[in-house]
């Protein structure tokens, strides 16, 4: 009898420290769950303190981590030392993936940004003269997408109407004179000899341009910018998790939408829209043009 009752005591403390140890392992998974890490650019914009209050009320716990250099998080992301990143575009996200042999997928859009030309000295394309100094930034997702506005803004014809992969060797015919440099520097040669310059939103911001320098502006609604949709990003392996959802919701909020719009002076188009199915579409015909 004594055995029997021994046995049982046995089982009982058995069964209770199992339980205590499932409930501290459960509650260690929960809390690791809620931990999210996005890798940014911009981490001090007052967006991410707005998007992690939001996000709180749905149970994650968004740390935002900054980093200096769009490759590096790419490469923390590929490395799982952030979860998610967001401060790219497709075009800059396909280059990444066929260069480094990534396996990065977009979960969710945000906003495709301008990138306009911008003159200090002529207040219309119309009153730029022959051969008129323009620079463009040299980096290869942005160098085509520069041309290409060029193009449109009738001051060059490219090479079979030219593509995402432009370059300057393919003008076959030209009003100006266009310089790449590096893109830190367009607003500096903008502000130097050159009479025009195309500059992408945040170096315009940086470098304390407006509206009234704009002269020629693309059309955010184009088609044709589907490849420079800002996405938020993962592995793919990791791509079936809630929580991205929830944290594309939260940044299309009406609160971090306007916080948005405020640090860019309203030059962007939002893309809440556009589902991850879309932009991947968008991301593999990218990559395979590049492979080519």
């Amino acid at each position: 009898m004594k055995k029997r009752l021994l046995v049982a005591a046995v089982g009982i403390v058995t069964a209770l420290s199992l339980s205590a140890c499932a409930g501290a392992a459960s509650g260690s998974d929960s809390t690791e769950d809620s931990k999210v890490t996005i890798g940014v650019d911009d981490g001090a914009e007052a967006h991410w303190v707005i998007l992690k209050d939001k996000l709180k009320d749905e149970g994650i716990d968004l740390e935002v981590k900054n980093f200096t250099d769009g490759a590096q998080i790419n490469s923390a992301t590929q490395q799982d030392q952030v979860n998610i990143n967001l401060f790219q575009h497709l075009k800059f996200l396909s280059q990444f993936n066929v260069n480094s042999k990534g396996t990065l997928v977009p979960v969710g859009a945000t906003a495709v940004y301008p990138l306009a030309l911008y003159s200090e000295k002529y207040k219309a394309v119309e009153e730029l003269p022959d051969n008129a100094s323009v620079a463009i930034p040299n980096n290869p997702t942005n160098q085509a997408r520069a041309l290409l506005n060029l193009q449109t803004a009738g001051l060059l014809e490219l090479k079979d109407g030219g593509n995402s992969l432009s370059t300057p060797a393919e003008i076959v015919s030209s009003k100006i004179k266009v310089t790449p440099v590096d893109s830190n520097q367009t607003v500096n040669a903008l502000k130097g000899a050159t009479d025009a310059a195309v500059v992408n939103n945040s170096q315009a911001q940086k470098g304390g341009l407006g509206d009234d320098k704009i002269i020629f502006k693309e059309d955010l609604n184009s088609d044709a910018l589907a490849p420079y949709i800002n996405v938020f990003v993962i592995k793919a392996e990791n791509k079936d998790d809630p929580r991205w959802q929830k944290i594309v919701d939260a940044y299309h909020s009406p609160e971090v939408e306007a916080a948005v719009t405020k640090l860019n002076g309203g030059n962007l188009l939002f893309k809440a829209d556009w589902t991850a199915e879309q932009l991947q579409k968008v991301l593999t015909t990218e990559e395979d043009n590049i492979k080519k």
